[in-house]
């Protein structure tokens, strides 16, 4: 079982049947790999955080095994320790989710819940998984940033937030601010591909973070 969901009552259900495509490969996973969660999974982290990083979706040997937003893969080693670096977690990452791994003023929200082929949901799939993850952002009125890995997940970020696409495009450390002074930041994911190819260093993906961390030191001493 997956580490409680912190906002367990904006969870799809552990069978959500909103996209045909994800649930015939959830099924195929279930039958080949019984042991492993193969269900949405839930959100991971701080309810009461600063941060919101936004994901992609779960991947097939991560947190599709795992239950736990990035645990188990590729990508989580780079964004854990990212996260450790500046503070942000508690425990040792251990890529189990027994590990008594935690993190600290961030929670981790997909913008897809299920396991997609090839690690790409589609428009529509992304569409249909939207309302999970507006949900979870209403839910946390103290997170003042949010990360978006990615152009998926940047998408989804964009909507949920109430941006007009075309005036906040996509670009690794672009910044968009909100009316009411949040701040959406960018980063290429850190995927698998990315690392290996260098589109994503482990000092870029570090720099996304330092500023988020500068923005909220500049707006703790910009308050009356």
């Amino acid at each position: 079982m997956p580490v409680e969901s912190p906002l367990a009552a904006t969870e799809p259900p552990h069978d959500c049947p909103r996209c045909p495509r994800l649930v015939a490969l959830r099924q195929e996973s279930r039958t080949e790999h019984p042991d492993w969660w193969n269900a949405p999974v839930p959100a991971f982290g701080d309810p009461d955080g600063w941060l919101a990083i936004i994901g992609l979706a779960p991947g097939k040997h991560g947190a599709n095994r795992t239950g736990r937003p990035f645990t188990g893969d590729f990508a989580g080693p780079l964004l854990f320790d990212t996260l450790e670096a500046f503070g942000l977690t508690r425990g040792r990452y251990d890529a189990r989710i027994d590990d008594g791994f935690g993190l600290r003023g961030v929670i981790i929200i997909n913008s897809v819940r299920c396991l997609p082929p090839q690690n790409k949901p589609t428009p529509a799939e992304s569409r249909a998984c939207r309302p999970f993850a507006a949900a979870q952002v209403a839910a946390l009125p103290r997170v003042r940033l949010f990360v978006a890995l990615g152009r998926i997940a940047h998408d989804s970020a964009v909507r949920i937030l109430g941006l007009r696409p075309a005036a906040a495009p996509f670009g690794h450390l672009a910044e968009h601010p909100l009316p009411d002074g949040r701040v959406l930041i960018d980063s290429y994911h850190c995927s698998r591909y990315n690392q290996n190819t260098g589109r994503l260093t482990p000092e870029m993906f570090a720099a996304v973070f330092a500023r988020a961390i500068a923005l909220r030191q500049i707006s703790a001493t910009s308050r009356p």
